[in-house]
């Protein structure tokens, strides 16, 4: 399946994690983004505005056809779910009474918890054990897994270093090399720190100089992070230790002595997986002391959902630093001159009115993207010594196309384009004057294009929904792109293609799909169909390569990802039109997505399953509790699915700026009447369901998954399986080790064909 991506605002640690998104494994961001009950239960009214939700149950009359014999259980006959006890607990919100029976279920380290994650994993994995063609598509998925995968080099002093996973280790391992056509040297083993590969390294951060490598590694999926310092000739790691980091970035001084990084205090113990996060404060940390010692470089003790990411400018002069708050676009700027010991930290975008993602700098003019006056990106001069509006210079106009991205490089604007979704480069000098445009071969994303405003080099990955991710170097004296690794997978792309279809939503907005299966698919309507969606945070949804959707298609299937409104495709007005408020708009499209593929002869509602993860599973609740007549099957991956309380844990509260705020009246009505949790409806038949999370997961705290299960075994009406599966020391996705992917991947897709009725999948050679 494919994750969300988000974009780190940090070259070098984008770098890293292009290698999760050439095998489409991880979001990447900095930032807390998430690239993550019951109705029936006594709602009472009590004040004289009715709230907007939750809707009229669904008629069971129009509940989709039922799964094939047998399919809705054993042998035995139907599932037996575990005993979920309620309790008595009502909240109210803004005069209206809201039952949440299944409360005790947020405890997650009672023991009465544990014994029911135990209880429904081990429903879950007998059922499962019963489908036969689940061996086989665990041998393919492992076969086509075991393949040789590359992330973007970077560049730093005289070395470049980059990410490669043999094929099935369950971690990349991280390698340098003196010279492109040299003998690479394994640098750090992420799969020598964890029996079961669960440890795994999430960030790097290398000096200027090339020679020291500051590292973060993160424990059975957490977002919590120990940061450790390499020494890159010796490979031994130095003393130095650093403790509850979350979202940050590292940025080192250019006397390579320490680097500046972002941290939380240290949760309350026992809580360190859901206490809210707040109050980070940016650090300087000195090679060689205590971490007791670091210097406290910035906080705001006044605001405490601000948060910093830091970098330091190019030329060593200047700190700079992005203060985020939550996901929200909107962003402060500020800086410091380092070359002056007593400079005093300055604001130089204060307003928080638009984004601004630092490029690089000429002397004190810094350059940003941004989004002010331009929904689809812009890039400004800003001069510190006299930053007001009316003096600053913009340098690339908005164009059609959405700016996704820029780099600085060798003097010259290397700026990432998404045209419809799919990915477009041009090179411009620093006066903005166009010089080139980089060719691809077909629809597909590019990233990459990090490095140093004086680098002549760079690398850049180019992908699609079947063809892995090759990495390439670019020339940027030449204009020239050489292939630097091309992976091999024993799959022949040439049996597939990808079509871009456009189809009109419920308000008669145009949404792009990409719709991708064999050649010569019959439109007969018989074709099992995967229907993939995210839709929220800016994020987009750009073609991307993954083992378990190449197996997906041998088995016969669709697989088809709309550009939902809330995504990023096409700019910020894209986005705002699926957020807070407008939150509906995003439902609306993947329904109207579904429907089009019916309509279009791909499929029909038994044959057709939905899936998606974090901001994605939140779409797949919503989707399933609207219309449950319209799906066969879905596939619910650590969603967040209890939206009067997503705030309460880790960084939930981040997400307001996108869902609104259950404290506000109006965003609450909005919340509580998609709010997969609060819409479930007594003897309606749902579709098939598997609902997946992990017990590490602090990002999206599993408590949504067990809530959100334990209301639909209740209230399903009829034979269709309602499963809820686990996974323990895993998190919410980054750095999950391989052999878990596959064995997830196994278990949904053995779901999947179970339920869509598939035969002779995969047969032996």
């Amino acid at each position: 399946m494919d994750e969300t991506r988000e974009d780190n605002p940090m070259a070098m640690r984008k770098a890293l994690a292009l290698l999760a998104l050439a095998t489409a494994c991880a979001p990447v961001s900095r930032k807390p983004v998430d690239r993550v009950d019951p109705s029936g239960h006594a709602l009472k009214v009590t004040s004289a505005e009715v709230p907007a939700a939750p809707p009229a149950a669904p008629p069971a009359a129009s509940a989709p056809a039922q799964p094939p014999s047998g399919a809705s259980g054993s042998s035995a006959g139907p599932l037996h779910y575990p005993a979920t006890r309620t309790v008595d607990q009502v909240d109210v919100f803004h005069g209206v009474q809201v039952a949440d029976p299944y409360r005790w279920l947020e405890d997650l380290d009672s023991a009465e918890t544990a014994a029911w994650v135990a209880a429904q994993n081990q429903v879950t994995t007998a059922y499962l054990a019963e489908i036969p063609e689940r061996e086989r598509i665990q041998r393919r998925l492992t076969e086509l897994w075991n393949f040789e995968k590359y992330a973007v080099p970077a560049k730093a002093g005289d070395r470049y270093f980059f990410a490669k996973n043999d094929g099935l280790q369950n971690q990349a391992v991280i390698y340098t090399l003196d010279r492109l056509n040299g003998t690479p040297r394994m640098l750090i083993d992420p799969n020598t720190l964890s029996a079961d590969g669960t440890i795994a390294l999430t960030a790097l951060s290398v000096s200027d100089d090339g020679k020291l490598m500051a590292y973060g590694l993160s424990s059975g999926g957490s977002d919590w992070e120990e940061w450790r310092v390499r020494d890159v000739a010796t490979g031994q790691d130095l003393p130095d230790r650093l403790q509850w980091v979350k979202f940050s970035t590292t940025a080192w001084t250019h006397d390579h002595q320490g680097f500046f990084y972002s941290r939380y205090d240290e949760p309350k113990a026992g809580e360190q997986l859901e206490q809210a996060n707040y109050f980070q404060k940016l650090y300087y940390h000195r090679l060689g002391t205590p971490q007791s010692a670091d210097r406290l470089v910035y906080e705001r003790p006044d605001h405490k959902d601000w948060g910093f990411l830091a970098q330091v400018t190019d030329d060593g002069r200047y700190l700079v630093i992005q203060v985020w708050k939550g996901t929200e676009i909107e962003n402060g700027i500020l800086y410091q001159d380092l070359g002056d010991p007593g400079s005093p930290m300055r604001e130089l975008l204060g307003a928080f009115d638009a984004s601004y993602d630092f490029l690089g700098n000429d002397g004190p003019v810094f350059w940003f993207k941004t989004n002010l006056g331009a929904p689809r990106g812009r890039v400004i001069a800003v001069d510190a010594r006299s930053p007001a509006h009316e003096h600053w210079h913009e340098v690339l106009a908005e164009k059609p196309e959405t700016l996704e991205g820029v780099s600085v490089l060798h003097d010259n604007f290397v700026a990432l384009y998404l045209k419809d979704a799919h990915s477009q480069v041009r090179v411009f000098d620093l006066e903005g004057k166009p010089l080139r445009e980089i060719a691809f071969p077909g629809l597909g994303a590019a990233a990459g294009f990090t490095g140093k405003r004086r680098d002549s080099e760079t690398f850049y990955l180019f992908t699609t929904f079947t063809s892995p991710a090759a990495v390439y170097h670019y020339d940027l004296v030449t204009g020239k792109s050489t292939l630097f690794r091309q992976p091999k997978v024993a799959f022949d792309p040439s049996r597939y293609e990808t079509k871009q279809v456009f189809y009109t939503s419920k308000d008669g907005t145009r949404v792009p799909m990409y719709v991708t299966a064999r050649k010569g698919l019959p439109l007969d309507g018989n074709n099992p169909t995967l229907l993939f969606g995210y839709g929220g945070f800016n994020i987009s949804m750009t073609p991307a390569f993954a083992i378990p959707n190449l197996v997906w298609m041998e088995m016969g299937g669709v697989y088809a990802v709309p550009n939902l409104r809330g995504g990023g495709e096409y700019g910020e007005e894209w986005h705002q039109a699926g957020s807070k408020l407008k939150k509906q708009n995003v439902f609306d499209d993947f329904t109207a997505a579904a429907q089009w593929l019916i309509d279009h002869h791909y499929t029909r509602t038994d044959r057709l399953a939905i899936s998606g993860r974090s901001n994605g599973g939140l779409l797949i609740g919503a989707a399933l509790t609207q219309r449950p007549d319209l799906f066969g099957a879905a596939w619910v991956g650590v969603g967040v699915l209890d939206m009067l309380r997503f705030h309460k844990f880790t960084i939930g509260w981040g997400w307001v700026s996108d869902y609104g705020s259950p404290d506000n009246p109006e965003e609450w009505k909005a919340l509580y009447a998609y709010s997969p949790y609060h819409n479930l409806h007594p003897g309606t038949h749902y579709p098939a369901t598997f609902i997946t999370t992990a017990d590490h997961d602090d990002r999206v705290v599993p408590a949504h998954s067990f809530k959100f299960a334990a209301a639909l075994q209740k209230d399903q009406g009829g034979e269709a399986p309602v499963l809820l599966r686990i996974e323990t020391r895993a998190g919410h996705g980054s750095g999950k080790p391989t052999s878990k992917q596959i064995e997830e991947a196994t278990d949904g897709f053995a779901f999947l064909v179970r339920q869509l009725g598939m035969k002779d999948v995969l047969p032996g050679p």
